[in-house]
């Protein structure tokens, strides 16, 4: 979800006002997502890289954080949301990391769509902590070196659970993966709007479905081998 800043430029606004209007796209878009039936929304709310920002604005974006779990939860909650945070939370504050545990588990019995807010979250940290998990047990004698293949990598990443990424949308004209679920996006389609993120709402999302509808989706295959399938 890119180019909170940029939206608030334009309009000589300070940055976290871009912030702000980027919620209303959060809601927009997650509504969006439930009525054409995504089973799982993930949405790249902080990455690690981002504590190099001013402090300025990473307290104003921890501040707003807070409030979004607070206000937020209880209506998806109600529309049936399950919710996870993804992300190494050791380093947010303690009323973010209980406001965190309590909107998990108020909604962890949810069936409706699963949204994953990545907070604190690093594609190459998620793999890392996952190869670290496996050397644990390989050194404890509960895993032989020789077992450790890609399942077993997938199954210890912080997603366990989750499904791969099918699609995989950047806004605000950025054409690159800014260190999201590398291991997850391995056959995701890559979806680029124009568009900053707070100009991002329902509207785009179709955009963004019906264009990734249209595509052939291939896993190493021919063309002629997924035509034969279809038919």
């Amino acid at each position: 979800m890119d180019g909170n800043n940029r939206w608030a430029k334009q309009r000589g606004l300070a940055g976290v006002r871009g912030h702000r209007a980027g919620v209303e796209s959060v809601r927009a878009v997650i509504k969006r997502a439930a009525e054409r039936g995504v089973a799982t929304l993930s949405l790249f709310a902080f990455s690690s890289e981002n504590w190099k920002r001013p402090a300025s604005e990473v307290n104003a974006l921890m501040e707003l954080f807070l409030m979004a779990l607070k206000r937020e939860v209880k209506k998806l909650h109600e529309r049936g949301v399950r919710l996870t945070v993804l992300g190494d939370r050791g380093a947010f504050s303690h009323a973010i990391q209980q406001q965190i545990q309590r909107a998990e588990t108020l909604t962890r019995d949810n069936t409706g769509m699963h949204l994953v807010i990545a907070a604190n979250y690093g594609g190459k940290w998620d793999i890392a902590c996952a190869a670290r998990r496996l050397a644990e047990q390989v050194a404890a004698g509960k895993l032989d070196a020789s077992e450790v293949d890609a399942e077993r990598l997938d199954q210890a990443m912080g997603h366990s659970g989750v499904p791969p990424v099918d699609l995989c949308i950047r806004t605000s004209g950025e054409q690159r993966l800014s260190n999201f679920m590398l291991w997850q996006l391995a056959y995701a389609e890559l979806y680029f709007a124009p568009l900053l993120w707070p100009d991002f709402g329902a509207e785009a999302l179709d955009a963004a479905l019906d264009d990734f509808a249209g595509r052939k989706r291939r896993f190493g295959k021919t063309h002629e081998q997924i035509e034969a399938r279809g038919a």
